[in-house]
């Protein structure tokens, strides 16, 4: 059965590390990444994924795909052979050659929607992550110690958003919503024109299960000559995309 059998190790969330778990385990379970279990930042949504499939994946094997466990559903229906209705895996991506090592001609997903436990929304595109709402946070008086987000250099801002390269920055240090207009605008019209539809693979558009309540979303930039950077984060022009 070992040999036959396509396992997966994983885990559904980030960790939760309220006070008293910080002081009796140590407060890095998130490995340096910002927030836990609720928020919207990458403590909260990104995991280990581990597969082992004797005979069909490679032993040993990494991959830099971005995938989301609704993607579960649409990689095991290929895997049977089996056909999804309209209406059913909305947001699930078939990643089965990902898993296999198959050459990709684009990334296996055209972007990834999470969001916090109040239904504050972000989306990921490439390198770059839309938090649109002014925090990531949703654990307020529960969240990270006041010294830990000192110790990690996090500060506040007042930009309406949050936009953060993942590549450069995976803590999510450096908010860059006012440098960025353009890549607000364009993820903002991505994650609006997924929750019109109903769904964000390819497909008939469906209705959505309720009607969205998520928070005051955060308006695009205007222009970059429009925008204060907050302190500590003046735009640099040589920065990469």
């Amino acid at each position: 059965m070992a040999e036959n059998t396509l396992l997966i190790f994983a885990s559904d969330n980030g960790p939760v590390w309220h006070p008293a778990d910080v002081q009796g385990l140590g407060p890095d379970s998130a490995g340096g990444l910002r927030g836990m279990k609720s928020d919207a930042w990458e403590g909260g949504h990104r995991m280990p994924f581990i597969v082992r499939w004797p005979g069909k994946i490679k032993a040993g094997a990494v991959s830099d795909e971005t995938m989301c466990h609704v993607d579960f559903m649409a990689t095991v229906a290929a895997m049977l052979g089996a056909k999804l209705p309209d209406h059913a895996a909305e947001d699930s991506v078939n990643v089965l050659p990902v898993l296999l090592g198959d050459a990709l001609a684009a990334p296996a997903r055209e972007a990834t929607v999470h969001h916090s436990a109040s239904g504050k929304f972000a989306i990921r595109q490439g390198d770059w992550v839309l938090i649109d709402a002014p925090t990531g946070d949703d654990n307020r008086a529960e969240g990270g110690p006041p010294w830990l987000k000192a110790d990690r250099t996090y500060t506040s801002h007042d930009h309406p958003g949050e936009l953060y390269n993942l590549r450069e920055d995976p803590a999510e240090r450096h908010n860059r919503f006012a440098e960025k207009p353009d890549i607000v605008r364009e993820l903002k019209a991505l994650l609006e024109r997924y929750q019109r539809e109903g769904r964000s693979t390819p497909g008939p558009p469906q209705k959505n299960d309720v009607a969205l309540a998520a928070p005051p979303r955060a308006p695009a930039p205007k222009s970059p000559n429009t925008l204060k950077p907050a302190p500590g984060n003046s735009p640099n022009p040589n920065q990469p995309r």
